[in-house]
């Protein structure tokens, strides 16, 4: 397994979850949707998949963390924010671990 290049796979999941992200992130003009990406770094001993979002900030906080967790408007209302990262992504890293799973005991 460790000489298993998983570039390949994470790649597949990676533009999954761009996908997934873009369609349920909630959209007003669709640039926060429109701006996911996915990176993958490798080092030694570790490969990582993120994904991120490089829309623009609002007061100095990214866009997509004010319609997750919510935000106070400037005339002083409140915008409940809607959890739609983790609902997304999970069953994503969920098929990663059992395909991963399925690789360690056909080895």
């Amino acid at each position: 397994m460790s000489k298993r290049d998983f570039k390949d796979l994470l790649n597949d999941y990676g533009r999954e979850g761009l996908e997934a992200l873009k369609s349920e992130t909630p959209k007003d003009t669709g640039k926060t949707a429109d701006a996911w990406a996915y990176e993958i770094t490798e080092t030694p001993k570790a490969i990582e998949l993120a994904w991120t979002n490089t829309e623009a900030t609002e007061n100095g906080v990214p866009i997509v963390i004010l319609l997750r967790w919510g935000h106070v408007t400037g005339s002083g209302g409140y915008v409940e924010g809607r959890e739609f990262i983790s609902p997304v992504v999970q069953p994503i890293f969920d098929k990663f671990v059992n395909t991963m799973w399925e690789e360690v005991v056909s080895s």
